[in-house]
């Protein structure tokens, strides 16, 4: 099966949202452009890393190689997005891996999100259009779009179910069996 890689230069829109009860929820990857929707599932803790390793790459090129002090320290308040995610939701594919870079000449970061393999087909490189591998999402945002993108990754995630105060595990609407209460059921 061919290889698709689907691209969106400087979207209008590209976002982190989630359907579902907390528990229970659905985490989709969507961009928007020119009419264009794509949206891809995946699991709340690559969102979570992903945007721990975007805040990480923008603080390097903002140390090392940001002269005109094109990247953010924070989150620009007009970039932040709260909107649900635009519908219908059809989910292209399930991501199984990421990739992160900076394009150096474009000063944009570029994320990637491939889907999960059925194959023993190594992830392709970040950039890379060979017609073998994983059906790809491929992204490219300005760094204040990317700090924003960020902050809504964490105020989503955050949104899910409040987390126990003795084990910071997440808790059920009944209560949960609590590791620090050695097996016994708390409802807090």
């Amino acid at each position: 099966m061919t290889r698709r890689v689907i691209e969106y230069r400087l979207p209008e829109r590209f976002i982190v949202g989630t359907v579902g009860m907390p528990g229970e929820r659905v985490f989709y990857l969507q961009a928007r452009s020119a009419g264009a929707l794509t949206a891809v599932a995946f699991e709340k803790q690559q969102a979570i890393v992903l945007a721990e390793r975007i805040d990480q790459l923008l603080d390097e090129v903002r140390s090392s190689r940001d002269p005109e002090n094109l990247v953010p320290e924070t989150a620009p308040v007009e970039l932040l997005d709260s909107d649900p995610l635009d519908m219908p939701i059809l989910e292209e594919f399930r991501v199984g891996a990421m990739a992160l870079g900076w394009d150096e000449t474009a000063m944009n970061v570029v994320i990637e999100a491939h889907a999960i393999s059925d194959e023993d087909s190594p992830v392709p490189e970040l950039g890379e259009d060979g017609t073998d591998g994983p059906d790809t999402l491929r992204v490219w945002i300005s760094a204040p779009y990317a700090r924003a993108f960020a902050e809504r990754v964490r105020l989503v995630s955050q949104a899910g179910r409040p987390p126990c105060p003795f084990c910071q595990q997440p808790l059920e609407a009944d209560g949960h069996i609590c590791p620090k209460a050695n097996g016994y059921k708390r409802r807090v």
